[in-house]
This record gives C-alpha cells, structure tokens and sequence, in this order.
C-alpha cells in the first residue's frame, strides 16, 4: 500500500458521540480525535428520547471538520451507535417524530405483557436474544398497546445508524449487526422473525430488507457532500453496532478469548460462528448478537459504569462535581468489599439517586451499607468485576471450554482499578485496549469493505501493531471468593 487510506468512523454511545479519522498505511492505523460531542436523553411530555437531528448536525460538523479543518480527503464514512432504538419514517420517507430512548418507561410492563402471548422458549427460539425491556420488540408492543398513531402511519423502521445511513445515501436498509438486537429478527432463518411480529400485532411490512456489515451503501447525497465539502465519499456500513465494532478491535493472537467492551454498558461474550440457542443459554439470559464476518457475538449486556457515572452525575448536581479519577482514587482508598450489589438490578436502570440506590440495596439484602462515596464506587466496581466473574462461568459452562485471557476493549479501560478486579475476580490475566476499540474497528471494517484488508485477523494484526495494550495479573484472592459467594446468592 503506497498512499494512506483515510475513513472517518462517526461513533455514538449513550453517553457522547465523535468522529475520529483514521489514517492507514498498510501496516498501522491512527487515529486523529476530529470532534466530540455530549449525547443523552431530552425528557418531553411524551417521554424520554433521543435529539437525532441534533446528532445529525454533529455528523455533518464532523464530516466538515475533517475534510476542512484537517485537509484530508476521505474516502469512507461509517457509523455506528448503540442498540435496540430506532427510528420510524412515514410513506414519504419523513421522520415521525424524535426516537424514544431506550431507558423510557413506556416499556415498563412490557416483557410481562408480551410474555402473555407468546412464551419464552419460543421468543427465545425464533431470536436467541436476551430478555430487555428496552429491546426493541418490546418498544414496539409498547407502541401497539397504546396504539401509537406514529406506528399507525409508519412506512419503513430504521435502526439509528441505517437512519442516518438513510439521511447521507438516500438507501433504506437495516445493518445485520444492529438488527439482531432487536429480538424481532431470527438468526437461523436468517431473516425477521415474522411469526412472533405477527403474533404481537406489530406490523410487518416497515421492517427494511437487511445488509451485511462491511457493505458499501453508496456515495453522501450531493447536498451533504456539497454542505460538508466531502465529495467523493462511500458511506460504509460496518457492523453499525458499536459492540460489533468494538470486537472488531480486539488485539486477541488466536481464538478462544473472552472478550468485554466496557463504557456505559458493559458486554462480556465470546465470538462463536453459529448462534447458541439452548435451554442453557435461555435459562442464563444470553444473547446471539451478529458480528463481523457473520460470525455471532454469544454474550450478555451488564450495566456497567452506567452506576458510576449516575453517581458522579448525582453529587455533581448538588454541587460536588468530582472526576472520574477523583471517584477512582477515592475508591481504591476506601475499606473493600462493603457490600455486593448486582449491577442489573432493576433498581439501577433508571436516571435518579444512584447513591442512594446503591445503600438501599445493601441494607435490604442485610449487608453493611457504604457511607463514604469512595465506598459506594468501591462497591459498584467490585461488584462489576464479580458479574464479569459470573457470566464468564456460565459461558464456559455452555460453550464446555475455559476462555483465557480476557481481553478489554473501550472507554472503561481507562479506569485501571476495574481492570485489576477484574482480574482478581475471575483470576485469569486481563489485557485491556484499545480504547477506542469501536472507532477503530469501525475504520478497519471500512477498509475491509474497500478491499485494504481481507480478513478480521489481520484487521487485528493491524491493531497489535498500532496500539498499547496494558496487561493485569491476578492478584491476592483474599476476600475475593467470600465476595462472590455473597453475590451468587443474589442472583
């Protein structure tokens, strides 16, 4: 390769949005932080939803800063953001409205509801996803029980990547990744999972034909590339789910790795080759999510530094605005193992008084409750490492093999006193990196689609060669395994 390839990955989490420019030469990809931007939920009347037109401006900026501002020329554009929401357009192709967030009541009730007309085990056959109340099958039964006009006059439902996919191509189509964690697709038939649509009255005709990740969607519409300056550009598709990306990034040598893409949420899972749709897996709540190369990430989302920075949020708002470093420092200084909570309580899901939650559940459960905010990070965090321990056991039991080592990708890799839990929970070594693992597998998988890579080890070749990965050996088990026998009883 004589001249360097540039994309540009536009990554969304539930947290902040950026775009980052990738720069490869062959051997080693850089990347150049372009723009950043907050991105959370805006609460109206109606609920709590996402501001994509907002989002869209980001886009665009971003797309301007990096052809004006940085002088490249890019020859790619891909996006990915978080799962389950989407968007619905009505016949003219025209937004109907601002996308709910995940996190909205209106699903409250919603698995229970669904649950009464259609069992589990044959929810669970037809999509082989994990039970959420957020997942999008249950948003949309939410819209049939309250019979939602907005679903009334929908034409075609989007994802939130293939809408913005939509917004800069003119191409309505959903991404393989993204779509299979909705629990309204079937990934043995390969298709939606039509039957249970049917069964839940959820109209079957919006739902978009599907696209495998890597494919290229085609060039920016002549007015956002004459807007933006960027003339000349494919939109890729990667897998437009961040974790999907995020694996993508894995510096892992050989199969056989766990693998947890940590920040708000945190995923811990395995790459398998054919969805894991057993009683097991069922019982366990697991989830067959696509991944790159058609390959299925066989995994479980657990909430993750979403209490921390609830935490933070909560005693920034009354006026005790602390780090992330502050709160760690904090943490690794105060008294171990409190209490154990588990972080996917229902009492965690929601915005409000984290702390509070937090020695709310200590004292139900009859634990000493922690006082201090070190303690209650402290608690969170080791509590986190202890679910990573948890669900690392029941995938091993399933898949019948020991996963070494695990590998940590993304944001939460910044914070170095989960990744030394985490280790000294499950007891194997921990390497973590890179951080900006979804920017980065979204860049490669880009390349890929362009024909510069051609295969996704030697995508993670490239990523071994280009970034820092920090190692953490287990340490001292003292306290440890008295710590998890507590936690199991909570589950």
């Amino acid at each position: 390769m004589t001249t360097t390839l540039n994309t540009l990955a536009l990554d969304f989490g539930a947290e902040s949005g950026r775009a980052i420019l990738g720069q490869f030469d062959g051997q080693r990809l850089a990347l150049t932080d372009v723009h950043r931007f907050p991105n959370g939920p805006v609460r109206l009347p109606d609920g709590l939803h996402w501001d994509v037109l907002r989002l869209w401006t980001e886009i665009k900026t971003g797309i301007a800063k990096t052809v004006r501002d940085q002088g490249q020329a890019i020859a790619s554009i891909g996006i990915d953001t978080w799962g389950v929401d989407f968007a619905l357009l009505d016949r003219q192709g025209a937004l109907i409205g601002n996308p709910y967030h995940y996190r909205d009541d209106r699903t409250d009730g919603m698995v229970e509801a669904v649950l009464q007309r259609v069992s589990r085990e044959e929810i669970f056959a037809q999509t082989g996803i994990q039970f959420m109340q957020l997942n999008t099958l249950y948003q949309l039964y939410a819209m049939v029980v309250q019979q939602a006009p907005a679903l009334a006059i929908a034409e075609t439902l989007l994802p939130i990547p293939d809408l913005f996919n939509y917004w800069l191509t003119g191409v309505k189509a959903g991404e393989f990744s993204h779509v299979t964690t909705t629990q309204c697709y079937d990934p043995r038939r390969q298709t939606w999972a039509w039957p249970l649509l049917q069964a839940l009255d959820i109209p079957t005709h919006i739902f978009p034909p599907i696209g495998a990740p890597g494919t290229v969607r085609g060039p920016l519409l002549s007015h956002v590339a004459e807007e933006t300056g960027a003339h000349g550009v494919q939109v890729v598709a990667p897998t437009c789910h961040d974790t999907g990306c995020a694996v993508v990034a894995v510096p892992a040598e050989r199969p056989g790795f766990a693998w947890i893409s940590s920040g708000t949420w945190s995923i811990l899972g395995v790459e398998v080759a054919e969805p894991i749709i057993t009683p097991d897996s069922l019982r366990y709540n697991f989830t067959n999510e696509g991944g790159a190369g058609g390959s299925f990430r066989f995994s479980k989302n657990i909430m993750g530094l979403w209490l921390v920075q609830e935490c933070r949020r909560w005693w920034a708002a009354r006026g005790d605005a602390l780090s992330y470093t502050e709160l760690t420092q904090m943490a690794a200084a105060a008294r171990p193992f409190t209490c154990v909570v588990d972080p996917d309580h229902d009492d965690f899901l929601k915005p409000g008084d984290m702390p509070a939650r937090v020695q709310a559940f200590a004292a139900r459960t009859g634990q000493a409750v922690p006082e201090s905010q070190g303690e209650i990070v402290r608690s969170v965090l080791e509590s986190i490492a202890l679910k990573y321990r948890y669900v690392l056991e029941k995938a091993e039991e399933m898949l019948g093999q020991r996963l070494d080592p695990i590998h940590i990708v993304g944001g939460g890799t910044q914070n170095q006193l989960l990744s030394q839990f985490t280790a000294d929970a499950t007891g194997r070594p921990v390497f973590t990196g890179p951080i900006e693992a979804t920017a980065m597998g979204n860049c490669l998988l880009q390349a890929m689609a362009l024909g510069h890579l051609s295969s996704l080890w030697e995508a993670r070749a490239v990523v071994r060669r280009s970034t820092e990965v920090l190692t953490f050996e287990p340490g001292p088990r003292a306290g440890w395994d008295e710590a998890y026998a507590r936690f199991v009883q909570l589950q």
